[in-house]
């Protein structure tokens, strides 16, 4: 069997952290290898390295046989190494078709080449069912959709070896049994693939192989077909984890509160986002109402109008929901946003910093206009104990945790208020499965005590796991709330696409 990839005892430290220890794998030609791991488990490193963003403290790697020149990222890409990256390297203030062809042609050649590199474009977008306008800035894109790029972007560059973080994320089942498809066509032809997943009833369907990094270290490496689920979390977490799932609930009668309304809602947005069209819907108190959808269909627009950020055109945002990033605060609306790095923390200020930010204002933490410091720290380390954020010191930016434990504070700090209404973007994109089920039990814990939890997700396992009530959102629409037990993965997947979609 001919070897594409060959990582051999490649070990990276950051000060006193071992993120890569003495780890060896091998990727054949038309293989998928699953690469599993918590948050910090090291993946990101050893990815980084054989991109050659990272230079290996020790170790080496070849592709098809010649070895890579550690830091040398041109280099990786003209071997064929193909990367997308879980926090995405995209020119904001750039179009789609700007960032795909920047770096994969020649300067001189961007202004006359633009239309054969549009036609490409259009190729791979259908392709792949990652539709995109290629005139979109990206500034003006959601999470999801920025993904959708950074795949397009390595397929455009001819990739052979490809490496994928996540690529389902943004897709509806049909779509990604399309991508699953078209994926193995590629392979059957020589693609080599490395595919990232959180969603491991994926890596099962998509792998032939799957490693599993565990604080550095290589623990696991098999073939799928002797993997289970079960196995598989297991090896990430190092200890058996607890699949969460809602209980009955209470019944309609019961559930009697009105907490959350949005009555004809409509909203426009100046960065090209989808419009919100005469959007209704209500959530009662001790529910979570979960709506689902293809990201860009107008999601980021109506968590923004419900966080207060953007002002709807039409309509009323009911009782508990505020009018004002302020307000928000005031009536018990917790936060949860869909970018954890830009929106939901500032990178460059401290873990307990951050902790306070949305209440620095609070008596509890400020006098007169100065900060209370000593009570502003020992909050956060409050909030670091009971919510398990892993980290060397709420002194530390909190850029530096990992995604679950930057997602565990911001949960800690918005949950521990005890909010009357949660409203939660994409509360797990990117979490590994302890992460994932941490963040799920938090929410669940909130229902239970009465709180009414409109989630936002592109999750449909996540959806089915959490929600009493589903609704779908398409093209700035969205469907009638009705039981989760009404749907099935098959009809809302159809919903997603826009067909079906109740008024």
């Amino acid at each position: 069997m001919v070897s594409s990839l060959v990582i051999d005892n490649v070990t990276k430290q950051f000060g006193g952290l071992i993120a890569n220890n003495n780890i060896s794998l091998t990727l054949a030609r038309g293989e998928v290898l699953a690469l599993l791991g918590e948050n910090g488990a090291g993946k990101s490193t050893l990815m980084n390295i054989l991109f050659g963003h990272y230079v290996a403290d020790s170790g080496s790697i070849s592709v098809f046989g010649e070895s890579l020149t550690p830091g040398k990222p041109q280099e990786a890409l003209a071997r064929g190494v193909g990367m997308v990256h879980q926090h995405f390297t995209l020119a904001d203030n750039l179009s789609v078709l700007d960032n795909v062809m920047l770096g994969a042609e020649k300067l001189a050649r961007i202004a006359s080449g633009r239309a054969a590199a549009r036609e490409r474009l259009a190729t791979l977008s259908s392709q792949f069912g990652l539709t995109i306008s290629p005139d979109a800035l990206i500034r003006s894109l959601s999470v999801g959709e920025k993904q959708r790029v950074e795949i397009l972007k390595a397929l455009y560059r001819g990739a052979r070896i490809l490496i994928l973080d996540e690529p389902t994320s943004v897709l509806t089942p049909q779509e990604a049994s399309a991508l699953f498809a078209t994926l193995k066509r590629l392979v059957t032809d020589g693609l080599s693939i490395i595919f990232i997943s959180h969603k491991l009833d994926e890596v099962l369907a998509i792998s032939d192989r799957v490693a599993v990094l565990r604080q550095g270290k290589l623990v696991f490496e098999g073939a799928t077909r002797e993997a289970t689920k079960a196995s598989l979390a297991n090896a990430m977490v190092g200890r058996e984890v607890t699949r969460i799932q809602r209980d009955g609930g209470s019944s309609e009668k019961e559930l009697r509160t009105e907490l959350l309304q949005l009555n004809n809602v409509s909203a426009d947005c100046p960065d090209s986002r989808m419009p919100l069209d005469q959007i209704s819907l209500l959530v009662r108190a001790g529910e979570i109402v979960a709506i689902a959808g293809v990201s860009g269909n107008g999601q980021s627009l109506l968590a923004d109008v419900l966080f207060g950020i953007v002002k709807p055109s039409a309509g009323t945002v009911g009782a508990a929901s505020p009018r004002s990033t302020s307000s928000t605060k005031k009536q018990s609306v917790a936060r949860i946003p869909e970018d954890r790095q830009h929106t939901g923390s500032v990178g460059d200020l401290t873990v307990w910093e951050n902790a306070i930010l949305p209440r620095v204002s609070d008596s509890r933490f400020s006098k007169w206009g100065w900060l209370k410091r000593t009570n502003a720290r020992a909050h956060a380390t409050a909030l670091v104990k009971r919510f398990d954020v892993r980290l060397s010191s709420i002194e530390q930016p909190i850029r530096r945790l990992s995604g679950g434990n930057m997602q565990k504070l911001i949960l800690g700090r918005e949950l521990s208020e005890q909010p009357e209404v949660i409203v939660a973007a994409q509360p797990t994109w990117g979490l590994d499965v302890g992460a994932v089920a941490f963040v799920h039990q938090q929410l669940l814990d909130a229902r239970a005590r009465g709180a009414a939890v409109l989630m936002i997700s592109e999750d449909l396992d996540e959806v089915f796991a959490l929600a009493d009530r589903i609704a779908v959102m398409s093209k700035g629409r969205l469907s009638d709330a009705v039981s989760s037990a009404h749907w099935t993965r098959e009809s809302i997947g159809l919903a997603m696409a826009g067909e079906a979609l109740a008024a």
